[in-house]
């Protein structure tokens, strides 16, 4: 029987926040504590969290308002805090999801405890830089992430194509974690009638979905002239854009697209309904490390139209279960839609193969590797210790 481990946790973002780094790590915790691990959260105060105290399983910290995130805090530096609750109570190794303020402050606690260190790439901070018209600091965030990770035993990341990236930047110790669906809540048969007639739909209308945050790094634009091209490619059929997601472009949005519905942020079963009423997806973004919503509406049997990088390029076979463009090239990307909606046979071939894929795509197998990832920072961390005290 394998000994039970003491995992800490660092994190800005968890559940019940909604975005795809909050959904990953709320899944690896559950996960982990489901083999047996003890698993100790770290993370800023949210203001959901006012009569939340710290416990053996939750440390909580001061945080900052982050920009462009309304709700969210960034964590500050803790690092005194951390050493005095490491050193009663020190953990076998520390997994650092997110490299703020709280972030570094656990990293170097953590070297100067000796503590083994597993950190993951999960938000690309440096292509979003630029986004945000803060380009002069890109190669500024690129150097301190290679920094902090590197510093760390070992750096995981979600797809193959992020690690060929960071590889190209000279990141070291790489390895890959990819994601997982919850493939029984996003499933074909939430579909609801009453939720695509309220949309406008009747039986074999298109509607074309978006899931994700509504902000300039998601490249937004390319919705508009994507379902402008269907639009004036079948006309003849009703179409309808659908919008799920909140975010600081929202506004503008609903200016670019008075047509479009757009639902707001959704949760649960009501996400996954939302899901299967869709018919095809459009996933638009270039700055994505995994993009777990492809592999949620693959799940839910959409006709998912992405660029060939992340998650899309791990899980989309072109013309099988999805439609892939190269990445940047809009024109493609909107062929690649009105592909899908030539036939009505190959739309609903391509949905068939996508909830099949997906469905073999589940959460057990990643936490297990998860795990072994773990372990495995343990024991190098264990033998760099006894190397040291060697005479």
């Amino acid at each position: 029987m394998t000994t039970a481990l003491h995992i800490t946790l660092i994190t800005e973002t968890y559940p019940p926040e909604i975005n795809g780094v909050a959904n990953t790590l709320g899944r690896l915790c559950d996960g982990l504590r489901a083999r047996g691990h003890q698993v100790e959260l770290v993370r800023p105060r949210q203001g959901c969290d006012q009569s939340v105290g710290s416990d053996d399983e939750l440390l909580l910290c001061r945080g900052w308002p982050l920009p462009g995130y309304p709700g969210l805090q960034w964590g500050q530096s803790s690092m005194h805090k951390l050493m005095r609750r490491w050193k009663r109570h020190r953990p076998d190794v520390l997994y650092i999801a997110t490299e703020g303020p709280l972030g570094l402050s656990a990293l170097r606690a953590a070297r100067r405890l000796g503590i083994s260190v597993v950190s993951g790439f999960h938000t690309n901070f440096q292509q979003y830089s630029s986004q945000y018209g803060l380009g002069l600091l890109t190669r500024l965030l690129t150097h301190y992430l290679r920094w902090f990770h590197n510093r760390s035993t070992l750096t995981l990341v979600p797809s193959v194509s992020q690690r060929m990236e960071l590889e190209r930047r000279h990141f070291e110790r790489l390895a890959l974690l990819s994601r997982g669906v919850d493939s029984q809540l996003f499933h074909p048969t939430k579909r609801l009638n009453a939720l695509r007639e309220h949309w406008g739909l009747a039986e074999g209308d298109i509607a074309v979905i978006h899931v994700g945050r509504l902000a300039p790094e998601k490249n937004l634009g390319l919705l508009k002239r994507c379902f402008d091209t269907l639009k004036s490619t079948y006309p003849q059929r009703t179409l309808k854009l659908i919008v799920i997601g909140d975010g600081p472009q929202r506004a503008l949005l609903e200016k670019e697209l008075p047509d479009a519905i757009f639902c707001g942020s959704q949760r649960g079963e009501a996400l996954a309904s939302h899901y299967a009423s869709g018919d095809v997806f459009l996933f638009p973004s270039l700055t994505e490390t995994f993009g777990n919503v492809v592999l949620e509406a693959l799940a839910s049997g959409l006709g998912v139209v992405a660029y060939d990088q992340a998650a899309a390029a791990q899980h989309i076979r072109h013309g099988y279960n999805g439609v892939l463009a190269m990445p940047g090239d809009e024109e493609a990307f909107c062929d690649a839609a009105a592909w899908l909606l030539e036939e009505r046979e190959t739309l609903r071939c391509v949905r068939l193969n996508a909830r099949q894929h997906a469905s073999r795509q589940g959460w057990s197998t990643i936490i297990e590797q998860f795990e072994g990832q773990l372990r495995g920072a343990c024991v190098q961390g264990q033998v760099l210790t006894d190397a040291a005290l060697l005479p």
